[in-house]
């Protein structure tokens, strides 16, 4: 255990004071009046399944991404599995994907019966390398499944031509990545098919929920029935023209998303534009609070990026601490900062590690492990206070203060090196911060 420093105050973990009195959770939803009289208003009226709120959500929602189509699903999974389904997955096929992400953006892969094949990502963005997943493609390749971590857009323009040449389907996963712009266009538009999520952690919810946008009509219609059973009509449409009849063209499953559920979303789509700048400003917080503070590693952005927070992962310097992700983990949980950890590498688990054994070797992804060890999610929601910010800025500097190798009595490095996100962007790299 480190010797705590005389002109810190203890860490809570050691028996000093937390700064704050409750936890302080990474992310957590915001709903008001509006949204809860949205719901009652579907709940008194004919429709709580798939009802007219289904559609009028799913075009709002489409041209405020700015795609032609958008198809709602029950989770960000289902909406996943739509999108791996659509793409023709299938026995034999291979998708190659990143390892840092949510196991779902895997295992959509495995549920068509295709093969997951991992690339490694690159050190700054943490998103796909777009040279890795050149090495990874073959004629078995039916897709591509690019992810927007922590909300940073992935190398679509790299992405798309690659999928080009070998003829894939371009998934881009922006679950985390809603409202996100690249090169000056919101994602939703720019891959073949782009899923969102609407779980309560994220920039709008329906409690549970998902979409996926595209702008192929083929696409956009293979999704709505796979959402339905693989039936070709909706029952709300046979009821309004007095038909019975209908057919399964496809074999589907029930991922239909509710009017109770649509009628929320269509409520927080109008505050998107808010809890968009909200995060947006607290991520610019972060970035100034803790740019001199060289035991940790700010996220990167790319030039002509201008991402949507989702989250805001922090890397730890480690050679620069005296103490392991685990422990400085723990004591800002002591701290009543809810910290979080995204992610364990999906080969990891144990799941793949049993099924994929020769791909899940430890070291076959050392951009990707190397973070897994380093990162931490600082809280990152957009009701988060002025003074919730402050709470997070005060625990950091307390903690990484207590933990870095030769600090001055403001946690401050006095080696003075240059942080890493900085180096890189001054040495030419595609990034800046």
């Amino acid at each position: 255990m480190p010797s705590p420093s005389a002109n810190l105050d203890p860490l809570a973990i050691h028996g000093g004071t937390p700064v704050r009195e409750k936890l302080l959770p990474y992310g957590r939803q915001s709903l008001d009046e509006d949204d809860i009289q949205a719901v009652v208003e579907v709940l008194r009226s004919d429709w709580l399944t798939t009802g007219p709120k289904v559609g009028e959500f799913e075009e709002a929602f489409a041209e405020w991404v700015g795609a032609r189509f958008a198809v709602s699903f029950s989770s960000g999974t289902a909406a996943l599995h739509g999108a791996a389904f659509a793409a023709g997955l299938g026995a034999g096929d291979d998708a190659v994907t990143t390892p840092l992400t949510f196991c779902a953006t895997a295992n959509c892969i495995l549920y068509q019966g295709a093969t997951p094949l991992f690339a490694d990502v690159c050190d700054y963005t943490l998103n796909l390398d777009p040279h890795e997943v050149a090495k990874k493609i073959s004629s078995r390749t039916k897709a591509i499944i690019a992810v927007d971590y922590a909300g940073h857009p992935a190398a679509l323009d790299e992405m798309r031509e690659i999928a080009g040449q070998c003829g894939a389907v371009l998934i881009e996963d922006a679950c985390h990545a809603l409202g996100a712009e690249f090169h000056g266009k919101r994602v939703g538009g720019i891959a073949d098919m782009t899923v969102f999520s609407f779980h309560p952690v994220k920039h709008l919810t329906t409690g549970e929920g998902g979409m996926v946008t595209t702008d192929n009509p083929r696409l956009a219609e293979t999704l709505r029935r796979f959402r339905n059973h693989g039936i070709s009509s909706e029952a709300r449409d046979r009821q309004e023209s007095g038909q019975w009849f209908y057919e399964m063209v496809l074999l589907g499953f029930n991922y239909r998303l509710t009017d109770i559920a649509c009628a929320l979303g269509l409520s927080q789509i109008g505050k998107l534009e808010a809890n968009l700048a909200r995060r947006r400003a607290i991520a610019a917080r972060y970035a100034r609070e803790f740019d001199e503070l060289t035991a940790i590693t700010l996220p990167a952005v790319r030039e002509g990026v201008n991402p949507a927070w989702h989250l805001y992962p922090i890397r730890l310097n480690l050679e620069s601490l005296t103490g392991d992700r685990a422990e400085i983990f723990r004591a800002l949980r002591a701290e009543n900062i809810g910290v979080n950890v995204h992610y364990i590498p999906v080969h990891r688990h144990p799941y793949y590690r049993e099924r994929f054994s020769a791909a899940s070797r430890a070291g076959g992804f050392p951009i990707a492990e190397n973070a897994y060890e380093r990162l931490i999610s600082l809280p990152m929601f957009h009701a988060m206070t002025d003074d919730d910010v402050a709470d997070v800025v005060r625990a950091v500097r307390k903690v990484i203060g207590h933990y870095t190798i030769g600090v001055d009595t403001d946690g401050m490095n006095t080696e003075k090196s240059e942080p890493l996100h900085a180096l890189a962007s001054r040495q030419g790299d595609r990034s800046h911060v």
